[in-house]
């Protein structure tokens, strides 16, 4: 584009030019809107994002003049951009920042008589009506000053003020005063806590599931901190005035520059396809952006998935940059007597609390030093980081890390000394991932930086999600945190050699993305990179069971029965010997925890634990006898009745109409809490709801008993979807009587504690009504659903086989979790006469996977299976 000329008009590359005629609002919009079109289509061909934040600056400064001069304003005033339309970036959908500057000490409301007012009133609604989105205010150069000193947005904003019209001497004055007025220290200070507190809105994380390209960390507004900082210092203004005053290379401008350009780019696009100003990268526009960007799926890889590993890549690069460049400026703003060196060795000293190289070219010349350089740090507990220009000068050594860096014993010795070091492991571990250091020694690893998984409970990139597995590990070693999880940290504390469950987690999911099962390449990953650090055969031999089998303890505790004896054999057989028990419960829990803040409850803590100590007995050689454990759930339950003070007898006529399964499948504890309620009630002829607070703390536990009738369960499921409860577990009963002893375990959306005891006195009642009415089934709740599960939708899986025993069929769904999809999944049942036994309901962020015990004549006819597998499915589809 042509530059504009502020007397001619808009000059256009079609040869046209909007002077010679008068700027009504009609005019101005159609210019405006040709003006844009044009710019559009012209970006959409050559993709030069720098031309167009540039030349859609020059069509709107053009249109401002314009009118500005049309409307004869004062000459007395001045007409400036502001803000990043002043720094000459205006992205399509942006506000324009404007002020309007009067010379003078008064305010701006009494600097200018009414004339003047109502011109300037006439003026912004023109803007308007021309379709620009002006933000703007009226100040004179003392009020400016004034709330430049107030707030250092305001004060940031002004920095980059660009005249466009009006009294230029004015114009002068106020960039005199406002460089006058700038004190660099303070700037400083100011800028750093502001971007603190904005990465702080954030959860100071790089790797958003939706990030925000503008504000979130590693975002286009940490580089422009850095600039902004370095031109009130009077350093540099750009990457290559910053490049010339020898605070970055010439490379490292580049670097910064084309990761800028990458932000910019998905910034612009992100502006077109949303038809207004979004800077968060929405699921809505992720797929659609990776098309705009000629970005194309690689299964099982996702487009908007690679999409947003380029991004995550970027950002990043750009928290590297923004870490050391703010180091660097800070060095020389505020310049300071150093501290006298201490030599800790010939190639590293202290000064003060910063680790510093003795010689900052000893990186490249012996690249083993990065290794120790992180070594150091953790032996040495005074040291708090690394000095700016030895972060610098690592960062610009790590291409060193290469084969022959990998295949170097003296490397291999350092790398399991920092995962050996009892502090700071997950500190450098971030910190090397930060900056390529992890991804180059461990290729694998490299291979998964950024890659996002939208498989709808992983709220993490691979990467990070990694480094919170490992980081959850290590939080088991700190005496801190004992009073979390007081089981692992126990046994935490007594495992020889916890390096072993540190390289589990780094490779657990390290396979992620690949074409085939993660858990089998991972190991394959893992054996070779522990026998190429020369571990002990037994620590390489549990390093890579645990990656093969990381899920296994899981899937057993949420999806099988781990009161059935057959269930406990089977997953001990696998498991082999207690020094494997406890390695994959501690990787397990970890893991979970690791995923998301919302997939971790007390109960999937209190299955995992009761799993882990029924398979520990079995392996230390209890045995595991139906007998056994059906005298032993007896004899504590009596107990607790006994405790109760409930007399000696009264429990005898419940529990002669009760079969062994149900004293097998429920803990003493719950069914010294039924035989309570249900003593005096054997034959109620109504039903019988009672609740309390679960005794893990998570959620309620219900209980039930009512004259059995084929559509209770889905009855049940239906007032707990109006009440938008969660059942995550179900254990059916039917008594030698007739009657129906179902208990429930639900959470509230919010899962707090307070919501549950509020809500006892309701379900006791409101499910007590709903069920002696007997009302026909309402139709399922019709929810919207997730706009994550919108965009990445499970195809639903129905899986119905008979168990070893032949006595049941397990019925197994996966599925988009959403509104009422228990009650449909009910009621498909209820329609096909199968009874459901027992049901584990375990959702993983916005994924569900439920198993259900279930029986009934049609599931041993193939032709009416297969209708009701059918039925299911669309049931199970995505609705809203």
């Amino acid at each position: 584009m042509q530059r504009v000329s502020t007397s001619h008009g808009v000059n256009r590359r079609d040869g046209r030019s909007t002077a010679g005629f008068r700027f009504s609002p009609e005019t101005g919009k159609t210019a405006l809107l040709q003006g844009r079109e044009l710019l559009h289509q012209r970006y959409c061909r050559n993709k030069n994002g720098a031309a167009l934040l540039r030349d859609h600056c020059e069509l709107v400064d053009a249109i401002l003049r314009q009118v500005w001069r049309e409307m004869a304003m004062p000459n007395s005033i001045a007409l400036l951009a502001v803000g990043g339309y002043g720094r000459g970036q205006l992205f399509p959908y942006s506000d324009i920042d404007l002020l309007v500057l009067l010379p003078g000490g008064k305010s701006g409301a009494d600097a200018v008589d009414d004339p003047v007012k109502t011109r300037l009133e006439h003026w912004v609604g023109s803007l308007w009506d021309i379709g620009l989105e002006v933000g703007h205010s009226v100040r004179t150069l003392a009020e400016c000053a004034e709330e430049a000193e107030k707030d250092i947005t305001v004060q940031t904003s002004l920095l980059e003020a660009r005249q466009l019209a009006g009294h230029r001497q004015l114009f002068c004055e106020f960039s005199h005063a406002m460089r006058a007025a700038l004190e660099p220290r303070a700037f400083f200070i100011a800028k750093q806590l502001e971007q603190q507190q904005r990465h702080g809105r954030y959860h100071d994380a790089t790797y958003n599931l939706e990030p925000n390209l503008k504000e979130s960390p590693g975002g286009l507004r940490d580089l422009q901190n850095i600039l902004w900082v370095s031109r009130a210092a009077g350093l540099g203004k750009s990457w290559s005035g910053l490049a010339k005053g020898g605070f970055i290379t010439r490379q490292e401008a580049r670097l910064a520059q084309r990761h800028q350009t990458i932000l910019q780019d998905l910034r612009i696009g992100l502006h077109y396809l949303a038809g207004r100003r979004e800077d968060r990268l929405l699921f809505d526009y992720q797929t659609s952006l990776a098309e705009e960007f000629n970005i194309s799926g690689k299964p099982p890889r996702l487009a908007g998935e690679m999409l947003m590993q380029r991004y995550y890549r970027a950002a990043k690069a750009v928290t590297q940059i923004n870490t050391i460049l703010l180091l660097t400026l800070r060095a020389e703003i505020f310049p300071g007597k150093m501290a006298a060196p201490v030599a800790i060795n010939e190639r590293f000293q202290k000064r003060g609390e910063l680790l510093e190289a003795s010689d900052e070219n000893i990186f490249r010349r012996n690249p083993s030093a990065i290794l120790e350089s992180t070594l150091l740090l953790q032996q040495h507990p005074e040291l708090k980081a690394r000095s700016a220009g030895t972060l610098r000068a690592m960062w610009r050594a790590t291409p060193q890390i290469n084969a022959k860096f990998r295949h170097n014993p003296r490397n291999h010795a350092l790398f399991m000394k920092i995962l050996r070091q009892p502090r700071g492991l997950t500190r450098e571990l971030r910190l090397m991932n930060r900056y390529g250091i992890l991804g180059r020694y461990i290729p694998a690893f490299g291979r998964i930086v950024g890659q996002m998984q939208h498989d709808l409970f992983h709220v993490y990139t691979v990467d990070e999600h990694i480094l919170m597995v490992v980081r959850n590990l290590r939080r088991f070693m700190a005496p801190e945190y004992a009073h979390e999880y007081p089981l692992c940290s126990r046994l935490m504390g007594d495992f020889e050699r916890p390096e072993v469950l540190y390289l589990a987690g780094l490779f657990h999911d390290i396979a992620k993305g690949r074409k085939g099962d993660h858990s089998r390449l991972g190991k394959a990953d893992a054996t070779h990179f522990c026998r190429q650090h020369a571990m002990l055969p037994a620590d390489r031999e549990l390093v890579a069971w645990l990656v093969e089998n990381h899920l296994v303890m899981s899937i057993t505790a949420q999806k099988k029965d781990i009161s059935d004896a057959d269930v406990i054999r089977e997953f001990s057989s696998r498991i082999g010997n207690e020094r494997r028990l406890i390695a994959l419960y501690l990787l397990t829990v970890a893991d979970i925890r690791g995923t998301s803040p919302k997939v971790w409850n007390a109960w999937k803590g209190k299955l995992l634990e009761d799993l882990f100590w029924t398979t520990r007995g079995y392996l230390c050689g209890a045995p595991i006898h139906a007998d056994d454990m059906l005298e032993n759930h007896r004899n504590k339950a009596l107990e607790l009745l006994q405790r109760a003070g409930i007399p000696p007898d009264a429990h005898e006529q419940l529990w002669s109409s009760l079969d062994p399964a149900y004293l097998l499948l429920h803990e003493p504890q719950e069914i010294a809490w039924h035989t309570r309620h249900l003593s005096h009630r054997v034959k109620s002829p109504t039903p019988v709801v009672k609740a309390r607070i679960a005794p893990a703390g998570t959620g309620i536990q219900v209980l039930v008993y009512a004259p059995d009738q084929k559509d209770l369960f889905a009855r049940i499921c239906g007032f707990f979807d109006g009440m938008d409860y969660n059942i995550v577990e179900a254990k059916i009963h039917t008594t030698g009587d007739g009657y129906a002893l179902d208990s429930f375990l639900v959470l509230n959306p919010f899962n707090v504690v307070e919501h549950h005891r509020d809500a006892i006195n309701l379900v006791e009642h409101e499910l007590t009504q709903q069920l002696e009415q007997q009302v026909p089934l309402k139709p399922p709740l019709q929810g919207r659903v997730s706009r994550h599960l919108k965009h990445f939708p499970i195809t639903p899986e129905v899986d119905i086989e008979p168990d070893e025993k032949g006595t049941y069929h397990v019925l197994s769904i996966v599925a988009g979790d959403q509104p009422g999809l228990l009650s449909r999944i009910a009621q498909v049942l209820v329609r096909f006469g199968v009874n459901v036994h027992s049901a584990r309901i375990s959702t993983l962020g916005e994924r569900a996977e439920d198993t259900f015990l279930v029986t009934g004549e049609i599931l041993k006819q193939t032709r009416t299976l297969l209708h009701l597998e059918t039925e299911l499915l669309n049931a199970l589809q995505t609705t809203g």
